[in-house]
Protein backbone atom coordinates (compact mmCIF):
# COMPACT_ATOMS: atom_id res chain seq x y z
CA UNK A 1 0.00 0.00 0.00
CA UNK A 2 1.25 3.44 -0.93
CA UNK A 3 1.07 5.99 1.83
CA UNK A 4 0.42 9.61 1.09
CA UNK A 5 2.46 11.95 3.23
CA UNK A 6 0.60 14.83 4.78
CA UNK A 7 -2.16 15.10 2.15
CA UNK A 8 -5.81 14.28 2.79
CA UNK A 9 -7.47 12.66 5.76
CA UNK A 10 -7.90 9.15 6.99
CA UNK A 11 -6.23 6.02 5.85
CA UNK A 12 -5.12 5.98 2.20
CA UNK A 13 -6.71 3.42 -0.05
CA UNK A 14 -4.71 0.72 -1.77
CA UNK A 15 -5.32 0.29 -5.48
CA UNK A 16 -2.49 -2.06 -6.33
CA UNK A 17 0.36 -1.47 -8.76
CA UNK A 18 0.68 -1.85 -12.51
CA UNK A 19 3.63 -1.95 -14.81
CA UNK A 20 4.68 1.60 -15.66
CA UNK A 21 3.80 2.84 -19.13
CA UNK A 22 6.72 2.82 -21.54
CA UNK A 23 8.21 6.18 -22.43
CA UNK A 24 7.39 8.35 -24.21
CA UNK A 25 3.77 8.49 -23.08
CA UNK A 26 1.79 10.36 -25.75
CA UNK A 27 -1.93 10.81 -25.11
CA UNK A 28 -4.38 12.58 -27.40
CA UNK A 29 -7.33 14.48 -25.94
CA UNK A 30 -9.88 14.87 -28.72
CA UNK A 31 -12.13 17.06 -26.55
CA UNK A 32 -15.60 17.66 -28.07
CA UNK A 33 -14.56 16.78 -31.60
CA UNK A 34 -15.42 13.88 -33.86
CA UNK A 35 -18.35 11.86 -35.11
CA UNK A 36 -18.39 8.10 -35.56
CA UNK A 37 -16.96 7.94 -39.10
CA UNK A 38 -14.01 10.31 -38.65
CA UNK A 39 -13.28 9.08 -35.13
CA UNK A 40 -13.05 5.46 -36.28
CA UNK A 41 -10.96 6.46 -39.29
CA UNK A 42 -8.52 8.33 -37.06
CA UNK A 43 -8.20 5.41 -34.64
CA UNK A 44 -7.70 2.95 -37.49
CA UNK A 45 -4.98 5.13 -39.00
CA UNK A 46 -3.11 5.06 -35.70
CA UNK A 47 -3.57 1.29 -35.37
CA UNK A 48 -2.14 0.80 -38.84
CA UNK A 49 0.96 2.80 -37.93
CA UNK A 50 1.38 0.96 -34.63
CA UNK A 51 1.26 -2.38 -36.41
CA UNK A 52 4.21 -1.37 -38.58
CA UNK A 53 6.26 0.46 -35.94
CA UNK A 54 8.80 -0.70 -33.35
CA UNK A 55 7.23 -1.66 -30.04
CA UNK A 56 8.43 1.43 -28.19
CA UNK A 57 6.54 4.01 -26.16
CA UNK A 58 2.89 4.36 -25.17
CA UNK A 59 0.26 5.88 -27.44
CA UNK A 60 -3.28 6.62 -26.27
CA UNK A 61 -6.40 8.54 -27.21
CA UNK A 62 -9.26 10.07 -25.21
CA UNK A 63 -12.20 10.52 -27.59
CA UNK A 64 -15.61 11.97 -26.75
CA UNK A 65 -17.83 9.64 -24.74
CA UNK A 66 -20.03 8.86 -27.75
CA UNK A 67 -17.06 7.33 -29.57
CA UNK A 68 -15.66 5.18 -26.77
CA UNK A 69 -17.70 2.05 -27.46
CA UNK A 70 -17.21 1.88 -31.24
CA UNK A 71 -13.52 2.65 -30.97
CA UNK A 72 -13.07 0.14 -28.15
CA UNK A 73 -14.70 -2.51 -30.34
CA UNK A 74 -12.30 -1.66 -33.15
CA UNK A 75 -9.00 -1.40 -31.24
CA UNK A 76 -9.46 -4.00 -28.51
CA UNK A 77 -6.08 -5.22 -27.28
CA UNK A 78 -4.04 -3.84 -30.17
CA UNK A 79 -1.70 -1.52 -28.29
CA UNK A 80 -3.58 1.78 -28.55
CA UNK A 81 -4.71 2.88 -25.09
CA UNK A 82 -8.25 4.18 -24.76
CA UNK A 83 -9.25 6.74 -22.15
CA UNK A 84 -12.10 8.96 -21.05
CA UNK A 85 -11.93 12.74 -20.85
CA UNK A 86 -13.60 12.95 -17.44
CA UNK A 87 -15.59 10.88 -14.97
CA UNK A 88 -17.98 11.41 -12.09
CA UNK A 89 -16.85 11.20 -8.49
CA UNK A 90 -19.96 9.10 -7.81
CA UNK A 91 -20.26 5.38 -8.43
CA UNK A 92 -23.84 5.48 -9.75
CA UNK A 93 -27.22 7.08 -9.13
CA UNK A 94 -29.25 10.17 -9.98
CA UNK A 95 -26.54 12.16 -11.78
CA UNK A 96 -28.02 13.07 -15.13
CA UNK A 97 -25.45 13.43 -17.89
CA UNK A 98 -22.54 12.11 -15.83
CA UNK A 99 -20.44 9.05 -16.62
CA UNK A 100 -19.04 6.92 -13.82
CA UNK A 101 -15.52 5.54 -13.78
CA UNK A 102 -16.97 2.01 -13.76
CA UNK A 103 -18.82 2.79 -16.99
CA UNK A 104 -15.56 3.84 -18.60
CA UNK A 105 -13.90 0.63 -17.45
CA UNK A 106 -16.86 -1.38 -18.72
CA UNK A 107 -16.62 0.10 -22.20
CA UNK A 108 -12.90 -0.69 -22.45
CA UNK A 109 -11.09 2.40 -21.15
CA UNK A 110 -7.77 2.00 -19.35
CA UNK A 111 -7.35 5.58 -18.14
CA UNK A 112 -9.16 8.87 -17.62
CA UNK A 113 -8.24 12.55 -17.57
CA UNK A 114 -9.29 14.52 -14.48
CA UNK A 115 -8.74 18.15 -13.56
CA UNK A 116 -8.28 19.50 -17.09
CA UNK A 117 -8.37 23.29 -17.05
CA UNK A 118 -11.45 23.24 -19.27
CA UNK A 119 -13.19 21.40 -16.43
CA UNK A 120 -11.61 23.44 -13.64
CA UNK A 121 -12.33 26.83 -15.19
CA UNK A 122 -15.18 26.08 -17.58
CA UNK A 123 -17.19 23.98 -15.12
CA UNK A 124 -15.99 25.35 -11.79
CA UNK A 125 -14.36 22.14 -10.61
CA UNK A 126 -12.18 22.65 -7.54
CA UNK A 127 -9.32 20.58 -6.21
CA UNK A 128 -11.50 18.54 -3.84
CA UNK A 129 -13.80 17.42 -6.64
CA UNK A 130 -10.88 16.61 -8.92
CA UNK A 131 -9.37 14.51 -6.16
CA UNK A 132 -12.68 12.69 -5.59
CA UNK A 133 -12.91 11.92 -9.31
CA UNK A 134 -9.35 10.60 -9.34
CA UNK A 135 -10.03 8.33 -6.39
CA UNK A 136 -13.23 7.03 -7.99
CA UNK A 137 -11.27 6.27 -11.15
CA UNK A 138 -8.56 4.37 -9.27
CA UNK A 139 -11.15 2.34 -7.42
CA UNK A 140 -12.77 1.41 -10.74
CA UNK A 141 -9.45 0.16 -12.12
CA UNK A 142 -8.60 3.14 -14.31
CA UNK A 143 -5.25 4.87 -14.42
CA UNK A 144 -5.47 8.63 -13.91
CA UNK A 145 -4.01 11.58 -15.79
CA UNK A 146 -4.20 14.43 -13.30
CA UNK A 147 -3.95 17.86 -14.95
CA UNK A 148 -2.56 20.93 -13.22
CA UNK A 149 -1.64 24.36 -14.54
CA UNK A 150 -1.68 28.09 -13.96
CA UNK A 151 -3.59 30.81 -15.81
CA UNK A 152 -1.82 33.56 -17.73
CA UNK A 153 -2.56 36.06 -14.97
CA UNK A 154 -1.02 33.73 -12.38
CA UNK A 155 1.97 33.08 -14.64
CA UNK A 156 2.62 36.77 -15.21
CA UNK A 157 2.35 37.39 -11.47
CA UNK A 158 5.06 34.78 -10.81
CA UNK A 159 2.65 32.50 -8.96
CA UNK A 160 3.12 29.35 -11.06
CA UNK A 161 4.72 27.19 -8.38
CA UNK A 162 2.31 28.45 -5.73
CA UNK A 163 -0.68 27.46 -7.89
CA UNK A 164 0.79 24.10 -8.83
CA UNK A 165 1.57 23.29 -5.19
CA UNK A 166 -2.02 24.03 -4.23
CA UNK A 167 -3.43 21.95 -7.06
CA UNK A 168 -1.13 19.01 -6.38
CA UNK A 169 -1.83 18.98 -2.66
CA UNK A 170 -5.56 19.40 -3.15
CA UNK A 171 -6.08 17.11 -6.16
CA UNK A 172 -3.64 14.24 -5.76
CA UNK A 173 -5.64 11.12 -4.85
CA UNK A 174 -4.99 8.99 -1.81
CA UNK A 175 -3.37 5.80 -3.01
CA UNK A 176 -1.44 7.55 -5.80
CA UNK A 177 1.32 5.29 -7.07
CA UNK A 178 3.66 5.00 -10.01
CA UNK A 179 1.92 3.28 -12.89
CA UNK A 180 -1.53 4.39 -11.72
CA UNK A 181 -1.29 8.19 -11.59
CA UNK A 182 0.28 10.45 -14.23
CA UNK A 183 0.60 14.18 -13.61
CA UNK A 184 0.21 16.44 -16.64
CA UNK A 185 1.39 20.05 -16.41
CA UNK A 186 -0.68 22.17 -18.79
CA UNK A 187 -0.25 25.94 -18.44
CA UNK A 188 -3.74 27.27 -19.18
CA UNK A 189 -2.35 30.11 -21.25
CA UNK A 190 -0.63 27.66 -23.61
CA UNK A 191 -3.63 25.44 -24.36
CA UNK A 192 -4.81 26.01 -27.93
CA UNK A 193 -2.96 29.31 -28.25
CA UNK A 194 0.14 28.21 -30.13
CA UNK A 195 2.27 29.54 -27.26
CA UNK A 196 4.47 27.35 -25.10
CA UNK A 197 6.93 28.00 -22.28
CA UNK A 198 10.59 27.64 -23.16
CA UNK A 199 12.04 24.17 -22.69
CA UNK A 200 14.13 25.60 -19.86
CA UNK A 201 10.98 26.81 -18.14
CA UNK A 202 9.22 23.49 -18.75
CA UNK A 203 12.17 21.58 -17.31
CA UNK A 204 12.35 23.89 -14.30
CA UNK A 205 8.63 23.60 -13.61
CA UNK A 206 8.66 19.83 -13.98
CA UNK A 207 11.61 19.64 -11.58
CA UNK A 208 9.54 21.57 -9.04
CA UNK A 209 6.55 19.26 -9.56
CA UNK A 210 8.81 16.24 -9.14
CA UNK A 211 10.21 17.57 -5.87
CA UNK A 212 6.71 18.23 -4.58
CA UNK A 213 5.57 14.72 -5.50
CA UNK A 214 8.57 13.23 -3.73
CA UNK A 215 7.53 15.15 -0.61
CA UNK A 216 3.93 13.94 -0.81
CA UNK A 217 3.97 10.40 -2.18
CA UNK A 218 6.12 7.40 -1.38
CA UNK A 219 6.59 6.69 -5.10
CA UNK A 220 6.76 10.36 -6.06
CA UNK A 221 10.10 9.92 -7.80
CA UNK A 222 8.55 7.44 -10.23
CA UNK A 223 5.23 9.02 -11.22
CA UNK A 224 5.12 9.91 -14.89
CA UNK A 225 5.12 13.64 -15.74
CA UNK A 226 3.63 14.88 -19.01
CA UNK A 227 3.57 18.33 -20.56
CA UNK A 228 0.55 19.69 -22.42
CA UNK A 229 -0.24 22.96 -24.17
CA UNK A 230 0.14 23.65 -27.92
CA UNK A 231 2.22 20.52 -28.49
CA UNK A 232 2.91 19.94 -32.18
CA UNK A 233 5.24 17.78 -34.24
CA UNK A 234 7.65 20.69 -34.68
CA UNK A 235 8.18 21.22 -30.94
CA UNK A 236 7.38 17.81 -29.44
CA UNK A 237 10.89 16.39 -29.65
CA UNK A 238 12.46 19.39 -27.96
CA UNK A 239 9.80 19.39 -25.23
CA UNK A 240 10.19 15.66 -24.53
CA UNK A 241 13.97 16.00 -24.38
CA UNK A 242 13.63 18.44 -21.46
CA UNK A 243 14.34 17.19 -17.97
CA UNK A 244 11.57 15.26 -16.19
CA UNK A 245 9.27 15.34 -19.25
CA UNK A 246 8.27 11.76 -19.98
CA UNK A 247 5.61 12.42 -22.54
CA UNK A 248 2.93 14.83 -23.69
CA UNK A 249 -0.82 15.35 -23.49
CA UNK A 250 -1.88 16.59 -26.91
CA UNK A 251 -5.04 18.53 -27.74
CA UNK A 252 -5.84 19.86 -31.19
CA UNK A 253 -2.87 18.24 -32.90
CA UNK A 254 -4.20 14.80 -31.93
CA UNK A 255 -7.15 15.30 -34.31
CA UNK A 256 -4.82 14.82 -37.27
CA UNK A 257 -3.51 11.25 -37.33
CA UNK A 258 -0.40 12.21 -39.31
CA UNK A 259 0.49 15.07 -36.97
CA UNK A 260 -0.24 13.01 -33.87
CA UNK A 261 1.91 10.15 -35.13
CA UNK A 262 4.72 12.58 -35.92
CA UNK A 263 4.54 13.79 -32.30
CA UNK A 264 4.86 10.20 -31.11
CA UNK A 265 7.84 9.58 -33.37
CA UNK A 266 9.47 12.81 -32.20
CA UNK A 267 9.14 11.61 -28.64
CA UNK A 268 10.74 8.27 -29.42
CA UNK A 269 13.57 10.01 -31.26
CA UNK A 270 14.16 12.41 -28.36
CA UNK A 271 15.71 9.68 -26.22
CA UNK A 272 12.81 9.52 -23.75
CA UNK A 273 11.78 6.04 -24.88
Amino acid sequence: MVERRGVGRGRPASFGNRMSLARPVVIGNWKMNGLRADGLARAEALLDRLARAPDEGTLGICPPATLLAPIADRIGGQGLLLGGQDCSSERKGAHTGDISAAMLTDVGCKLVIVGHSERRHGHGEGDALVRAKAEAALQAGLDVILCIGETEEEWQAGRTTEVLDRQIEGSLPAGASAGRVIVAYEPVWAIGTGRTPSTVDIGRTHAHIRARLVDLVTQGADLRLLYGGSVKAKNAGEIMAAGDVEGVLVGGASLDADEFWAIFEAGRASGRG
